[in-house]
């Protein structure tokens, strides 16, 4: 599995199998072209569209078995097309002090209002237009080994992110599912909201609906086929 994922070259590569656990859909992995990963947002999501729309599954719900635990992706039915709303854990990442210097000056020296840590580094900056301009230096951040999420409260959306990983071999991820793991507890106590939307400013970019829910967190996003292929081993 990791060898394809390096051939695959993408942020993450997903595998699902059927499991024989009771109370358990599939089994899933995840990997990006150098590690495996403890939870990823969008591939899960991924699966989930593979299942109930190629492989046709008769399901309300898909219950997959990960290194997080149990993840559940159940479709919105009244939205057109593809919503996914993944039940994922809730990791409140808590302020930090003795931080590694260099996050910031991997980042350019920005003007921060605050690193927290739970999986993930996570870096509150002041506004949209900080998060949207940094340009990292992925070579200094890859040598503190640390995953980094750079957030700030958006203009049109509740708030905004984006998420770098060149310690893991993902120099900027798209659209992070695990990172809103964290980034929705933060922003839920913040905004003393338990329902936002938010969004990814990757070059790619992505709209997310995000809920905390007690223990758990609901992120939710839209899925579209784009290729199906054949791997030869």
């Amino acid at each position: 599995m990791q060898k394809l994922a390096m051939e695959n070259n993408l942020s993450e590569t997903v595998f699902f199998v059927s499991s024989e656990k009771k109370g358990v859909d599939y089994d899933i992995r995840w990997f990006t072209p150098e590690l495996e990963i403890n939870l990823c947002g969008h591939a899960t999501l991924a699966s989930a569209y593979v299942i109930f729309e190629i492989l046709k599954k008769k399901k309300k719900k898909i219950i997959f078995d990960s290194k997080s635990g149990l993840l559940t992706v159940r479709k919105d039915p009244s939205v057109p097309g593809f919503l996914g709303l993944m039940d994922f854990p809730s990791w409140k990442p808590e302020r930090i002090n003795d931080y590694q210097y260099d996050l910031i000056t991997s980042l350019g020296n920005p003007e921060i209002l605050g690193v927290y840590k739970n999986r993930d580094c996570l870096i509150e900056l002041s506004n949209e237009e900080a998060v949207r301009k940094i340009q990292p230096d992925f070579t200094l951040m890859k040598k503190t080994g640390e995953k980094v999420i750079i957030t700030a409260p958006g203009k049109e959306v509740d708030f905004v992110s984006r998420f770098f990983a060149p310690s893991a071999g993902v120099d900027e991820d798209p659209v992070t599912g695990s990172a809103h793991s964290q980034l929705i507890p933060f922003w839920s106590e913040k905004l003393g909201k338990n329902k936002m939307q938010a969004k990814q400013l990757s070059k790619r970019g992505g709209n997310i609906y995000c809920e905390q829910k007690g223990g758990r967190v609901v992120i939710g996003g839209e899925c579209v086929f784009y290729m199906k292929g054949t791997i030869n081993i």
